[in-house]
């Protein structure tokens, strides 16, 4: 095999330009920065969540003479449960739009909807909290009271119905409202790099433009749509100030979606719990933010692992 230039013995090695030396040199510092941080933070929360899993029960007040197991399953469950009713719900509405913006619409519908999409990403968690509380509770309430009524004989459904209807099948909702936009833009812009060839075989062999984008758009996006999935469920995972204005807890674990005994969320518990807190009662919630950030390190590594499967078909790496 023919040797380059550059590899032949004694020929001059290529000279990197300022430029070029400045560009690599800050996106090694930028990733160091990265992974500097990530260690920090996963350093704090053992060091200072260490003392609540050593120290008997009955010395934390917060605990109320149960272990830190017991005081934190309910809010695990809580998390995961409320992230994924939002993203069940989210997913398919926000691939349907994303597949209309980059399909269906015409070019001046599709941007402006693009636009409106990327604006709603940018709504402060407070207004969705305000949302959700002030004017989806009470209005979701009858449609809660029917479900109990005509489907309380499935546990999801059996009530009693809340009475402010903040449950945690409203704070789902609002999550997959703030989710929406995340996946949606994802999901958009990556079947918009569906290469335009592939798209154009398959009309040509006879095939709608439905079958074209189930036998080749969702085919080889499917790397970056699980991407977007997860982004979402790592918003939901994390929400705090909207979950706590919306949520009435109870701090039990019940899949029940429209009583008011509701399970909290270890971020919500810990916002409304920490303005109170002093001495081993911040340990406990920084311990308790320590298993949120373990279950988001999990939930994104599985992502990756499902990504790399397909990265050959997908393009993902």
């Amino acid at each position: 095999m023919a040797q380059s230039a550059e590899s032949l013995p004694g020929a001059p090695k290529a000279r990197q330009r300022p430029a070029d030396r400045i560009f690599a040199g800050s996106s090694r510092g930028a990733g160091i920065i990265i992974l500097v941080t990530l260690a920090a933070v996963s350093a704090f929360l053992l060091i200072e969540g260490f003392p609540a899993l050593t120290t008997p029960a009955e010395e934390i007040s917060i605990l109320e003479e149960q272990s830190f197991i017991v005081y934190v399953t309910p809010l695990v469950f809580g998390t995961l449960w409320a992230a994924a009713l939002a993203l069940l719900m989210a997913f398919p509405v926000s691939i349907g739009i994303a597949l209309f913006i980059s399909h269906y619409a015409p070019r001046k519908i599709a941007t402006g909807l693009g636009y409106a999409v990327d604006l709603l990403a940018a709504v402060p968690s407070v207004v969705y909290g305000l949302w959700g509380g002030v004017i989806l509770a009470p209005g979701i309430r009858p449609l809660y009271i029917w479900l109990e009524e005509n489907l309380g004989f499935i546990p999801l459904f059996a009530g009693p119905t809340s009475g402010t209807g903040r449950t945690i099948l409203t704070a789902a909702i609002v999550l997959a409202v703030m989710v929406l936009p995340i996946i949606t833009a994802v999901s958009r812009e990556v079947f918009l790099q569906t290469p335009r060839l592939y798209e154009e075989a398959a009309l040509a062999l006879g095939a709608t433009r439905w079958e074209m984008i189930r036998a080749v758009v969702l085919p080889v996006g499917r790397g970056g749509i699980i991407s977007a999935a997860m982004l979402g469920l790592g918003r939901a995972l994390g929400e705090t100030l909207a979950v706590a204005m919306v949520l009435s807890a109870t701090g039990i674990i019940t899949v029940n979606l429209i009583s008011s005994t509701n399970p909290s969320t270890i971020a919500a518990n810990v916002a409304l719990s920490f303005p109170e807190a002093s001495g081993l009662n911040v340990n406990v919630l920084i311990a308790s933010g320590l298993i949120l950030f373990a279950i988001t390190l999990v939930v994104n590594s599985i992502a990756r692992w499902v990504i790399n499967l397909r990265k050959d078909f997908s393009g993902a790496n």
